[in-house]
């Protein structure tokens, strides 16, 4: 069969099962953003690279600016698929993440094929992210719903043509209509719990900025916190809060924190509201002046960090903290899992969905700082409690998310099941 997988970071969310398809004798192509026209093979897979020509109009209506980039993003993907379509690639099934519009007009070129799209997120007003942190509300929250029904269209035009989706959480499934559901199969993206394991012999050397640097095993206090980057729908601001607290209680404890400075999801934050034009900076400002120039000697921002040094950094973590708004989740939390971190996480969805409370971790109110110190500390003074909590994290891991063993068995089936669905219909 052929497949052509759509992803605008290829390979994204696809990185084990397009090459998995290759493995099984599949004819796999992938497009993908980059420079205009340019191709190269990756494990297997032709990729072709697709570019626009041009950006957001200004006059556009704000609320349609979101839409107005999927269009052009998913034309110039168009282009790039109607020179596969010329040099005879007609593909049996399309796997595509639709979340920047790239899909958009497949089975429009490609109407035999079979669609399936992965299912991350269904915007709305209540329920999930939008709305969830007071702090942050919009100060229009009619205007902020309206604007959140247009940009649902995306997934709207897609499910209207797609034959199947793909989802990573049960959580994240139930946030579409239930229309959609039906159509839908959650199955995570996998974790690689073979390679994400214990290891009692883990060091790190983190640099600091005065004097050499540090070296800190299992045998060391370590706090580890990861965001891809630094912003409240991560919890930043609730795990800066948390610090002051934690410092003065726990004088031998290093914290770790890995994550840019950028803006994932969200918006960035306005220095004239804010006082800085970065979260990190934001939060750094306002939780400084109460911990003392010793105690923040011991918090350390690795920024972003190269994989092969983040595995360590939570193979040596004694109490790991992931917070979240009811928004996708990560999947650090699941690696941390896989690791047998201790883990304190916010009482959110989908966090819920892996970490039981007393369980296969600690939950706490997202929104409390305080209770979320004394659930670190109380884990930091516990060994066997911690050491009880990561075997369970571990065991829920492997069990549910494994790679190999779960996960990528499930999506060849789903790919494949779209296959036989296709060669039937003929």
């Amino acid at each position: 069969m052929k497949i052509l997988f759509i992803h605008q970071n290829f390979p994204g969310q696809f990185k084990h099962l397009a090459p998995a398809l290759v493995a099984r004798g599949h004819e796999v192509a992938a497009l993908a953003w980059g420079k205009q026209g340019e191709e190269a093979d990756w494990q297997g897979v032709r990729v072709v690279r697709y570019a626009s020509a041009r950006g957001t109009s200004k006059e556009v209506h704000p609320w349609l600016a979101d839409m107005e980039t999927k269009v052009i993003r998913g034309e110039a993907c168009l282009a790039a698929a109607r020179r596969l379509h010329a040099g005879g690639f007609q593909p049996d099934v399309i796997v595509a993440h639709p979340g920047w519009g790239e899909s958009l007009f497949m089975k429009t070129l490609w109407p035999q094929a079979r669609l399936g799209i992965y299912c991350e997120f269904f915007y709305a007003a209540d329920g999930a992210d939008v709305g969830f942190d007071p702090e942050f509300a919009p100060q229009d929250a009619l205007a902020d719903r309206c604007r959140l029904e247009l940009k649902n269209l995306n997934n709207l035009a897609h499910f209207e043509v797609a034959d199947a989706g793909l989802s990573p959480t049960g959580w994240q499934a139930q946030t579409f209509p239930a229309r959609f559901r039906q159509r839908m199969t959650v199955v995570h993206d996998g974790i690689d719990t073979a390679r994400l394991r214990p290891n009692a012999q883990a060091s790190i050397q983190i640099s600091t900025k005065t004097g050499p640097g540090i070296r800190l095993t299992r045998d060391d206090e370590v706090i580890t916190f990861v965001n891809r980057n630094l912003e409240p729908y991560r919890g930043f601001h609730v795990f800066m809060r948390a610090l002051p607290q934690i410092l003065r209680a726990r004088p031998r404890a290093r914290v770790l924190i890995v994550g840019g400075t950028g803006v994932s999801y969200g918006s960035r934050p306005k220095p004239q509201v804010h006082g800085a034009d970065t979260w990190r900076d934001v939060f750094v400002r306002e939780v400084r002046p109460r911990i003392p120039d010793a105690d923040w000697a011991r918090v350390h921002f690795a920024g972003h960090v190269p994989y092969e040094h983040f595995v360590p950094m939570l193979q040596v973590s004694t109490v790991h903290v992931y917070l979240t708004y009811p928004f996708v989740l990560s999947w650090s939390l699941l690696e941390a899992m896989s690791i047998g971190c201790a883990i304190v996480g916010s009482d959110t969805a989908p966090v819920r969905e892996v970490i039981e409370d007393g369980v296969t971790g600690r939950l706490v109110d997202f929104f409390d700082p305080a209770q979320l110190a004394h659930r670190v500390c109380a884990l930091l003074d516990a060994p066997d409690e911690r050491a009880r909590l990561g075997a369970a994290a571990r065991e829920r891991a492997v069990a549910g998310y494994d790679l190999h063993t779960v996960c990528l068995p499930r999506q060849l089936a789903w790919v494949e099941g779209l296959c036989q669905a296709r060669t039937e219909a003929e």
